[in-house]
């Protein structure tokens, strides 16, 4: 997690960009994304997945040196392309590496838990790392915290290289009962294995349907920075207010291991709190507004990290991150989604506004989560 998360947007801006520019950037993003996502998802079972790591962060890092080295829209449009390609190499591998190294442990059960805090950990990361740019952006402006950032990527990098490497698949495989192939025709065949599974299983399919809705129409974070500002913010406070609803996430994906476990009506009574304070939040004067966000925000990613651990219990074939890395794309589809409504919708209405309005289809959510998610 970088300190560039809190203030790229305002990056953007201050180099001339408009608010419709921005959502066009973000579309280069997730188009690169879900391009990307299945493709890498079939490469991350049948190759190291630690490697697959370590080239997604140097990647990460290549991305963010593009919109120092080039601050135009240009520049920043290939540094989202690197970001979607690193994003795309990392979804679905970190958790298939962690599930099958628990798997070769007998400890998958220990999933949601684990998978929880790994996650609160990179929140505690990223809550630093936003607030850190208050005072680096005091001291060097742009350039000091797109450089940081850049450093940080790369100690990414060292840090993904000393994970394990156990036969995961073999134990993967053992525990499904499958076979898996191993090098050109492999990677062929465990595309359409995870293709298979995640289009034909109905638990799986239903899993990775609401998943994606519940990770996808959290797009307008991307959007924080820009609403504090739209209320009138100081850039230098902007940092502050984007940490609270880091915070929140932080203390939401922690307590992923006891939620876990939550019926599908408790899931989506989370989902409708999490739609009202969002909404709500994006409404008010920032500084209760944002403590509305944090909240709603931490519940909401409670429920994302929750579903995801209950698409890796359902999962049984061996394409898992093939499986995963479909749940990614979906999300991309539906992120796309947010960004071109905001692009569109700030046309006509203020940012909060729109924000405000991105929230609601949570409620539709909440719905289905009660009508289809597994128990």
């Amino acid at each position: 997690m970088v300190p560039l998360y809190a203030v790229y947007s305002l990056l953007f801006t201050a180099h001339g960009l408009s608010v419709g520019e921005v959502s066009s950037l973000f579309v280069v993003w997730s188009v690169t994304s879900f391009l990307c996502e299945v493709p890498s998802g079939a490469w991350a079972d049948t190759v190291d997945r630690r490697l697959l790591l370590v080239l997604s962060a140097l990647v990460y890092a290549a991305g963010f040196a593009a919109w120092m080295l080039f601050p135009h829209y240009l520049g920043f449009a290939a540094g989202f392309v690197l970001w979607g390609l690193s994003s795309a190499m990392m979804s679905g591998t970190f958790e298939s590496l962690l599930y099958g190294e628990l798997v070769a442990r007998h400890a998958e059960t220990q999933y949601p838990r684990i998978v929880g805090w790994a996650h609160s950990a990179a929140m505690t990361a990223n809550l630093v790392a936003t607030v850190s740019a208050a005072p680096l952006l005091g001291l060097g402006g742009f350039p000091l915290v797109g450089w940081t950032s850049v450093v940080i990527a790369l100690v990414q990098a060292l840090l993904a290289a000393t994970l394990p490497t156990s036969p995961h698949r073999q134990a993967e495989d053992a525990d499904t009962g499958s076979v898996t192939e191993t090098g050109g025709l492999g990677y062929v065949a465990m595309l359409r294995a995870g293709l298979h599974e995640a289009a034909t299983a109905v638990d799986v399919r239903n899993t990775v349907l609401i998943a994606a809705l519940v990770v996808g129409l959290s797009a307008f974070d991307e959007y924080f920075p820009l609403l504090a500002k739209a209320h009138g913010v100081d850039v230098t406070m902007v940092p502050w207010l984007v940490g609270l609803a880091v915070l929140g996430q932080v203390i939401g994906t922690a307590l992923a291991g006891r939620t876990a476990g939550m019926s599908p009506r408790t899931m989506a009574a989370v989902v409708t709190g999490a739609a009202v304070l969002l909404s709500g939040g994006a409404l008010l004067p920032p500084m209760v507004g944002f403590v509305a966000i944090a909240l709603g925000y931490g519940l909401l990613n409670n429920a994302m990290v929750a579903s995801g651990a209950r698409l890796q219990r359902v999962i049984r074939g061996p394409g898992r991150a093939t499986v995963t890395s479909v749940l990614g794309f979906g999300e991309e589809i539906v992120a796309l989604t947010v960004y071109g409504a905001v692009a569109g919708g700030t046309q006509l209405v203020s940012v909060p506004v729109v924000v405000a309005l991105l929230c609601l289809p949570l409620l539709v959510v909440a719905v289905l989560i009660r009508r289809l998610l597994p128990a």
